[in-house]
């Protein structure tokens, strides 16, 4: 087995590289000598594993390769669109980036800081979200690992991410102040959103997500009925509604417990699917995924099942 660990030395405001002593100690005590890749820009990382794979087809090798993400969400998704199709590949995450959404769908998510326990785990079978359309003006065909957002919550990580570059502001505080600047503004999106059954929706939205897991901006449960194996995508849609209503039943959307309360009943639509397309009423939307802001026009998705194994701490390890 042969361990790479790529990092993402401005992820979670440039604690990535503080990791490479601790990955050389654990690697010493499973007896094994680590492949450290520092990323140098975005895609970077990406390359990098899809290079590796493709070298290792060209031999006779069959070592289990493990690439870990030392970074958050943006990097895991990185790694895992560079891993994607290779056969004995195995995909971690050491979470140093500022939401590490994903790995809060699995017990014990602080359990994913332990380098060692990650080494001796095995892993499980997980989905991606394929999506295909023309993002920033370029014709993209990729796997989302974890989430895409429109609309309010877009719109959030989009402010975010600028707040963060301020001094004293935290990924929570950032994303806290992002939520009160956005819903000052209460910008959302008009879309049309075709679903599977041949049934859709047209018109002005607060923001839809499509999901293959629950959490988004640092542990906000807002699509609490996904799961990250069940070979279907979780598509939550939140009408247009009142800052006054929005407030209310933010502190519910946050828990996860929303979908339980009349009132937002009267303004969700949640369903799972394994097909969906999203268009915007203009030339292009703001869609996030896995927390990474591109502008899409049209754009199809569709869940992948069980397309890449995933390390868990504590999983035991199959023959």
């Amino acid at each position: 087995m042969k361990h790479y660990f790529i990092l993402n030395p401005v992820a979670g405001q440039g604690k990535a590289p503080g990791l490479e002593k601790k990955i050389w100690q654990a690697a010493d005590r499973e007896g094994t000598e680590p492949v450290i890749h520092i990323t140098t820009a975005p895609g970077d990382g990406e390359e990098y594993v899809r290079r590796i794979c493709s070298e290792r087809q060209n031999t006779d090798e069959t070592e289990l390769l493990r690439f870990y993400a030392c970074g958050g969400d943006g990097t895991l998704n990185e790694v895992v669109n560079g891993a994607f199709g290779a056969a004995g590949v195995e995909v971690g995450n050491i979470p140093v980036g500022t939401g590490n959404d994903f790995i809060r769908n699995f017990d014990k998510a602080g359990d994913f800081r332990d380098i060692t326990l990650q080494m001796r785990s095995g892993s499980s079978w997980c989905d991606l979200i394929h999506y295909e359309g023309i993002c920033d003006g370029e014709a993209v065909s990729r796997y989302c690992v974890n989430m895409f957002n429109i609309g309010f919550d877009c719109n959030v990580v989009d402010k975010t991410a600028a707040l963060k570059k301020k001094p004293l502001m935290s990924g929570t505080i950032a994303y806290l102040a992002g939520v009160g600047i956005m819903l000052l503004r209460k910008e959302g999106a008009e879309l049309k959103v075709g679903y599977e059954d041949g049934s859709d929706y047209s018109g002005r939205l607060l923001l839809i997500a499509v999901a293959n897991g629950c959490y988004c901006g640092g542990g906000v449960k807002g699509i609490p009925k996904a799961v990250t194996d069940d070979g279907l995508m979780d598509v939550s849609l939140v009408k247009d509604t009142t800052r006054r209503n929005f407030v209310c039943l933010f502190p519910k959307y946050s828990k996860g417990t929303h979908l339980e309360d009349k009132r937002a009943q009267k303004i969700v639509s949640y369903r799972k699917c394994r097909r969906l397309v999203i268009s915007p009423a203009g030339e292009t939307m703001k869609l996030c995924v896995d927390g990474e802001i591109t502008h899409a026009k049209r754009t199809e998705f569709e869940i992948a099942p069980r397309a890449f194994r995933f390390i868990q701490p504590g999983l035991p390890k199959t023959e």
